[in-house]
């Protein structure tokens, strides 16, 4: 059965992760049993997978082994370890069709979790990914508890839509045939725009009973040096609502929606944020108001109170 989006969106505001403990060794101290519960964190108790999106990759290693390989989910992945948590990175094609990306993290995941049980966290189009895996392949080398989706675009993006208008139909098969030339796969870019999304693959792709569904959006107004100005501007036009430059909210709604993230971008909520950026922004008298790893762990807390 397909859940219906929530609409209504609620401040978020991540700057450090929420500690309420400092261990649990607090568990047998004494002068903590006349003040009731003791609350500290937790993390994910299953293998958290996390599918990466559009153009997408685990790691990039441009120059070979001499210099550090660029990450996906940079710093991410390292910081959900680090806390005991066994982290599934699995890349599929970065421009492949659903279908295809669908196929590959099945085998990916099904090649590292030997048969665990695992919550997965996907970004933008791995969240689609992930949706068609769990509805449509019904993989049974592993099972999925849940899924948490981070401005996904469930309904379709405007901007796809726009570019698409923009380009034409004649046009769009030349560059398709350009980039198959130098080994690009063309199947995710027509599957983004809200056409498909909401009458071809939702109806098709209807959530599984038994596994959880949550989501998140974010919310940016890109200041005039922002490569999401532009894009940010069309997709308010068309849309007439809050986006993160690429995705809006209405579009990042799925299952139960947990809130919308403000002033961040589609490309800060992989840590992908520029240091010079905010660095010109605290000499305004402007403040970081996001910290993605912060938010990640977040994430793994939920999953663990929910018994995930």
């Amino acid at each position: 059965m397909i859940r219906p989006p929530i609409r209504a969106t609620c401040r978020l505001r991540y700057t450090y992760p929420r500690f309420f403990g400092t261990g649990r060794l607090l568990l047998k101290d004494p002068r903590l049993q006349d003040f009731g519960r003791v609350l500290e964190d937790e993390y994910a108790k299953h293998s958290i997978v996390l599918a990466h999106g559009l153009l997408g990759f685990d790691e990039l290693r441009l120059a070979g082994p001499v210099f550090p390989g660029l990450q996906y989910w940079r710093g991410i992945t390292d910081a959900l370890a680090k806390k005991g948590i066994d982290v599934i990175v699995a890349a599929v094609p970065p421009s492949g069709s659903i279908e295809r990306r669908a196929e590959r993290l099945c085998e990916r995941v099904a090649q590292r979790a030997n048969g665990k049980q695992v919550n997965i966290i996907a970004h933008s189009m791995g969240g689609l990914d992930a949706r068609y895996m769990i509805s449509r392949l019904r993989p049974t080398e592993f099972k999925v508890l849940s899924l948490t989706t981070v401005a996904t675009p469930h309904h379709g993006s405007a901007f796809a839509d726009y570019v698409f208008d923009r380009i034409g139909p004649s046009r769009i098969k030349v560059l398709y045939n350009v980039l198959g030339q130098f080994g690009f796969e063309t199947g995710a870019f027509s599957q983004l725009t809200r056409e498909y999304m909401q009458g071809t693959f939702n109806p098709k792709t209807p959530d599984v009973e038994d596994i959880k569904y949550y989501s998140y959006g974010a919310s940016l107004e890109p200041s005039s040096l922002s490569i999401f100005g532009p894009s940010h501007k069309i997709i308010k036009r068309i849309e007439g609502g809050l986006n993160d430059g690429l995705v809006s909210v209405q579009s990042s709604q799925w299952g139960e929606y947990q809130g919308t993230l403000l002033g961040v971008s589609h490309l800060d909520l992989i840590n992908w944020t520029n240091r010079l950026k905010w660095w010109i922004w605290s000499l305004t008298g402007g403040k970081k108001n996001f910290n993605a790893i912060a938010f990640y762990l977040d994430i793994c807390d939920m999953l663990a109170k929910k018994n995930l």
